[in-house]
């Protein structure tokens, strides 16, 4: 709505701006264009009026750029309408406007970058990322707009999956701009070690880990990469080593580990060691996920009535969906006839509960999803997607 509000000043405006411009170049070259030229332009303004008088605005926006002459005067208003054509999806207008702009050699320097760096956002949304690349490139190369430009850039490079350019000028962005982007390096430097793992080369992977861990210590999903290599490897006091540093490095993430980490444990037969973990994580109320683990755990061991009631003393302070699928399990075993048929009803209602909910939720934008994506695919943020907490989460 607020698109097409602006729009709809823009079409009333340009009537305006065709006339003044009319009238300036009149005064201006008064001696030359008296008759014929002006008699045309004024005919074009005219008919413009009639299509919008016509409500056909399409086709007087189509006439008033044709009237519009490029002064100095008007580039604002053909920047303004170039923008709103873009932000109405309509790429190429938007593109034949500012290609027209930059082809002005009369334009001042201000002007002329200002109409480069809106045909670059321009070739971007149209998915022509290589010429974007050369107008943004061209940008830093004249001094002009240097954040916006390097901005795109590096939007370009994570779209085309060049990390290591994505890397170099996200560098480049923190010293123009004095900021630490160590967190979104290091899911650069991330992204890179995935490829290598896909292609064998673990050992380099491992370091570039180590150096995503340098650029932000709290980069949680280096330390289930450099787990996941040490568990393929058997290396499993080393995945515990990294698995227990989530607790200090984001506590919302520990849901993530808990598998690795008890397939760890049970590896080096330390059972005991990993229920007096799951126990400790209990208690930093780091999700239902330790708590459902170590239930299980506790069942396994024979304890059943300890570990329905431990549940339920966490379900008295922190009741969830997940919690609660699992009260009823353990309330299945020697329920009455009459009971069983309550309980399964009440069963299928928290297993349909628990299918048709999000796991994920973005905190910057609320996308939500089943599946962690570390680059939010809604507002393209790192590290905004989180596991869900709360009834319906962990």
């Amino acid at each position: 709505m607020a698109v097409d509000y602006l729009f709809a000043i823009v079409v009333c405006l340009l009537p305006v701006a065709a006339l003044s411009g009319w009238f300036l170049g009149r005064r201006e070259s008064a001696a030359k264009s008296a008759n014929g030229a002006n008699r045309g332009m004024s005919s074009d303004y005219f008919r413009g009026l009639n299509y919008l008088l016509e409500d056909r605005p399409d086709k007087a926006i189509e006439v008033f750029i044709r009237v519009l002459e490029v002064e100095s005067e008007t580039v604002e208003t053909h920047l303004a309408l170039g923008n709103l054509f873009r932000r109405r999806g309509e790429v190429d207008r938007a593109i034949r406007i500012h290609q027209n702009l930059v082809a002005k050699p009369s334009l001042a320097f201000d002007q002329r970058t200002t109409a480069l760096l809106e045909l670059g956002l321009d070739y971007m949304r149209s998915g022509l990322l290589d010429r974007a690349e050369s107008l943004f490139k061209e940008l830093l190369d004249t001094g002009a707009h240097q954040r916006q430009a390097i901005n795109n850039l590096v939007d370009i490079y994570q779209q085309e999956h060049d990390w290591e350019k994505a890397l170099e000028y996200t560098k480049r962005f923190e010293k123009l701009a004095n900021r630490d982007l160590g967190a979104r390096r290091a899911h650069f430097l991330c992204e890179q070690a995935s490829a290598l793992i896909e292609t064998g080369d673990v050992e380099d992977a491992s370091d570039i880990l180590r150096e995503a861990l340098v650029s932000d210590p709290k980069c949680v999903r280096a330390s289930l990469m450099q787990a996941d290599i040490a568990t393929t490897a058997g290396a499993y006091e080393a995945a515990l080593r990294h698995l227990t540093r989530i607790e200090s490095q984001d506590i919302a993430f520990l849901p993530e580990a808990i598998t690795p980490l008890v397939g760890s444990y049970r590896a080096l037969n330390r059972v005991s060691e990993l229920v007096d973990y799951l126990e400790h994580l209990c208690g930093l109320h780091a999700g239902i996920t330790p708590v459902l683990m170590l239930t299980e755990m506790m069942s396994e061991l024979g304890q059943h009535e300890q570990a329905k009631a431990r549940l339920i003393r966490e379900l008295q302070k922190r009741p969830t969906v997940r919690g609660i699928n699992r009260l009823v399990d353990y309330s299945l075993v020697g329920a009455s006839r009459e009971s069983r048929e309550n309980l399964t009803l009440l069963k299928e209602f928290t297993v349909s509960l628990i299918e048709n909910k999000s796991s994920y939720l973005c905190g910057n934008c609320g996308f939500q999803g089943r599946t962690l994506h570390w680059q939010c695919p809604g507002c393209k943020f790192w590290n905004s997607v989180k596991p869900v907490h709360g009834i319906e989460g962990e």
